[in-house]
């Protein structure tokens, strides 16, 4: 079965080949990590060959939840190296200017036994940590031999792969027995790996490290306001920041806003596209419906945007922007895309609108939900309502938003019992005190 999963990511890989080619032609991705996902990793990453814990974190998203872990891995364990790598372009930049604690960064290998052979060699963790849903097959079936224990945090099996799962399940099932933990957000995601096969044993909930990766400091040098500096925002200035948007959501968060516009007064739009790529495709949308338009990158600083729309073309500024907002719509819902993290948002005391597809996030957003921490809209025509009425009851915005703030409170905690749940596993030469961890039982 490993022989076939290879020759099929092999296969998958020259079929996608073209689209590799013209990202690398138009977009400047992937030119430079290819060597790196064959596995051949510089020398200097790990010249002295030390043990080391590898995490693995695959973009933006996942990267900031990794943040929560490292500061505590690297107190739990001193005397290991500690380094992170990523799959995605974005992921890979967050990472790199923001190190904090970690030793090194790199791109992930392709799941090729040669390459994950390699990128061992030169890393030699003791620990293998992995982000939410990176399951590979002959890099977990290495370190098993190697006896590298690992470890899945934060982790999740979303409903569009569960089906995909299920139908390769005894496969699937031995790709788990190689997993020595697993660490997940919610009593779902526990039911549905125990269901693919994970030893009920081995499963703990213990919550999603992003409520706590929202208390992060901001790395050296970009201090958590500086952002701000670029939207001095006038006290009554109404602003709409709509963060992580698909194709298909900007045109009715434009109509949106453009009926909040009829209303009087001059408020401002900022949104961000989730693919970096359509940041030029947002901007000329932008234009096309009317609205004076600006990059987040030609704004001058401590100056308050003169334009109607702000296309925030940069990388790792959307949190902190999420502050500025009077509303705030998070993408990925309004159209098929599972949504996006709500807690960002959140943290702020800000009220939430998304759409009908949150289904990446469904625990968080049904708790949301139940809390009236945030407001569902099932369509473009519901959407233009509760934007325009929300701008428009300050009462409701306070309410909304400071329920979204005490739910984010309310949940805080993942990060330790992520650590205990690791810590017992590997223990560190030094014990701290931890929160109590528990397994997951089934309840039949």
């Amino acid at each position: 079965m490993y022989l076939l999963y290879s020759l099929i990511t092999a296969v998958a890989l020259v079929a996608l080949s073209p689209y590799f080619v013209y990202q690398a032609l138009r977009h400047n991705k992937y030119v430079g990590s290819f060597r790196q996902r064959l596995g051949s990793l510089p020398v200097s990453l790990n010249l002295d060959g030390d043990e080391s814990i590898w995490v693995h974190a695959v973009s933006v998203g996942e990267v900031l939840a990794a943040r929560a872990l490292i500061a505590d891995l690297r107190r739990a364990y001193p005397r290991l190296r500690l380094f992170l790598s990523t799959t995605t372009l974005t992921g890979q930049q967050l990472a790199r200017r923001s190190p904090g604690d970690v030793d090194g960064v790199f791109y992930f290998p392709f799941d090729w036994t040669f390459s994950v052979r390699r990128t061992l060699n030169r890393v030699q963790p003791r620990l293998f940590v992995m982000i939410e849903t990176e399951i590979w097959p002959n890099l977990l079936r290495e370190c098993r031999r190697r006896g590298i224990k690992t470890v899945l945090v934060n982790g999740r099996i979303s409903y569009r792969s569960f089906p995909r799962y299920r139908l390769i399940r005894p496969f699937f099932r031995r790709v788990l027995d190689d997993i020595d933990r697993f660490c997940v957000q919610g009593d779902e995601a526990a039911r549905r790996l125990v269901e693919l096969g994970a030893d009920p044993a081995r499963v703990t909930v213990t919550g999603s490290l992003k409520f706590d990766a929202l208390d992060v400091a901001p790395p050296p040098g970009r201090g958590r306001q500086r952002v701000l500096r670029f939207f001095r925002i006038s006290p009554n200035r109404l602003v709409l920041v709509a963060g992580s948007t698909l194709k298909g959501e900007e045109t009715a968060i434009i109509r949106a806003f453009n009926l909040l516009r009829t209303r009087g007064g001059t408020p401002l739009l900022v949104i961000a596209a989730r693919q970096p790529e359509r940041f030029a495709e947002v901007e000329r949308l932008c234009r096309q419906e009317g609205l004076s338009t600006v990059r987040r990158t030609e704004l001058p600083i401590d100056a308050e945007p003169r334009a109607d729309a702000v296309v925030l073309d940069t990388i790792g500024e959307l949190t902190e922007l999420y502050q500025i907002g009077t509303v705030v719509f998070v993408g990925g819902s309004l159209v098929p895309g599972g949504g996006h993290n709500i807690l960002e948002p959140a943290v702020f005391g800000k009220p939430i609108v998304f759409g009908p597809h949150m289904e990446n996030f469904a625990e968080i957003a049904d708790a949301f939900l139940a809390n009236g921490a945030a407001i569902q809209v099932r369509s473009p025509r519901e959407l233009d309502e509760v934007i325009v009425g929300l701008m428009g009851d300050p009462v409701r915005r306070a309410r909304v938003g400071a329920a979204a703030r005490s739910l984010v409170e309310a949940n805080r905690g993942a990060k330790d019992r992520t650590v205990a749940a690791i810590t017992a596993l590997v223990p560190p030469e030094e014990r701290g005190h931890g929160a109590v961890v528990r397994p997951f039982r089934v309840v039949h």
